[in-house]
């Protein structure tokens, strides 16, 4: 139906299913006497980290994860006090401010720990830490060679309190990689040997799948958003709704070609709606011709090469009104694509998509807040 309120480029984020996503998987973790750490970062993966946090936290989650030291104080000047976790900062970064917050601090070297307990000095509060242990991903984390000097040097600085041990799969979205076996193996000889009270391995896939890895703690990303990191089905809900509506709409005769390049020519009279979002607003241009929108109850192709600030689609002998909401991704519930449609087309991962919603053009609305 038409609307003529709608914005541009709008995405709609369901509070009350990323409570839903939440519950379970703190269901899930609580089955094994974990407890749950709600993901936040990017801007809660492109949904709004204030919003979700406060979700998630009234469903169940008692803490929250973040990358930066600059998301996590943002938390805490909304108001949210539960335990925050930060673990990727700059080399320059005072933790001071941090410090002073009550902020869970990431420690994966020797130089990140001196640079904590300079902000733990400058505060004149104790930092709490968790030291990280590469066990298999080399990214971050401290390297086994160098992790008893870590632990040692941690337990010995009056200016912290370490408080866990922590790692990240790497193939944890692929059940039965031997890679997973291979870095619990690890992960727990590195607690053994820090004897921390707070132990933390498994993300979303591992939550859902591994049990047996959940420790005291799991830390959830992808999947309190709706969207499933396992290859079969999990009680899911996406939360995130990307929505425009119709700018123009125009009929071309058979013949005509459509957009730049003019990849696709009409076979046929046929009417065309142009909508305004485009690259520039998180459509990949590599969907072009190859992704459809649901407009006026049906799904409806795009045609031609999605452009910098709008694409357009062939709507047949149909008629639709300027003003028609037009659906890029949802829940799929109503038949429109989804944000994992997408990521399959074009040989990505739907983290990619959501987290790319978070952009100047695109109004951000809520369902079911509290």
């Amino acid at each position: 139906m038409a609307d003529g309120n709608l914005p541009r480029a709008e995405v709609v984020v369901d509070l009350g299913a990323v409570r839903h996503n939440v519950s379970l998987l703190v269901a899930r973790a609580g089955a094994s006497g974990a407890a749950t750490m709600a993901v936040v970062k990017a801007d809660g993966y492109g949904h709004g980290a204030v919003p979700v946090a406060r979700a998630a936290v009234e469903a169940g989650a008692a803490w929250l994860g973040v990358c930066s030291l600059g998301e996590a104080l943002a938390l805490r000047d909304a108001g949210i006090d539960v335990p925050v976790l930060s673990w990727l900062d700059t080399i320059d970064t005072d933790f001071a401010p941090g410090v002073a917050a009550g902020i869970d601090l990431s420690v994966s070297s020797s130089r990140e720990l001196g640079a904590i307990v300079e902000g733990a000095r400058a505060a004149g509060a104790r930092a709490r830490v968790h030291l990280k242990i590469d066990t298999g991903l080399s990214r971050n984390g401290c390297p086994p060679n160098e992790w008893a000097e870590l632990v040692a040097a941690a337990a010995g600085a009056p200016e912290v309190e370490l408080v866990g041990v922590w790692s990240h799969l790497a193939c944890a979205d692929e059940p039965g990689h031997p890679s997973v076996d291979l870095q619990a193996r690890r992960f727990r000889e590195a607690c053994a040997a820090a004897g921390t009270p707070v132990r933390h391995l498994a993300n979303s896939a591992a939550t859902l799948d591994r049990p047996d890895l959940h420790f005291d703690l799991v830390r959830v990303g992808i999947a309190m958003y709706g969207l499933n990191p396992l290859p079969y089905a999990q009680d899911l809900r996406p939360a995130m709704t990307f929505r425009s509506s119709v700018a123009l709409t125009k009929r071309i005769a058979a013949g005509e070609s459509v957009s730049y390049g003019q990849t696709w020519t009409a076979d046929r009279d046929t009417n065309l709606a142009l909508v305004p979002v485009g690259y520039a607003d998180g459509v990949p241009r590599l969907l072009s011709g190859r992704m459809d929108v649901l407009l006026a109850g049906r799904r409806r192709p795009v045609v031609g090469r999605v452009c910098m600030d709008q694409l357009v689609v062939d709507c047949g002998d149909d008629r639709v009104p300027v003003g028609e909401e037009v659906v890029l991704f949802g829940d799929g519930t109503r038949g429109e694509p989804t944000a994992t449609e997408w990521a399959n087309t074009i040989g990505t991962i739907d983290y990619e998509i959501v987290t790319g919603m978070y952009r100047p053009r695109i109004v951000r609305t809520y369902r079911d807040a509290r």
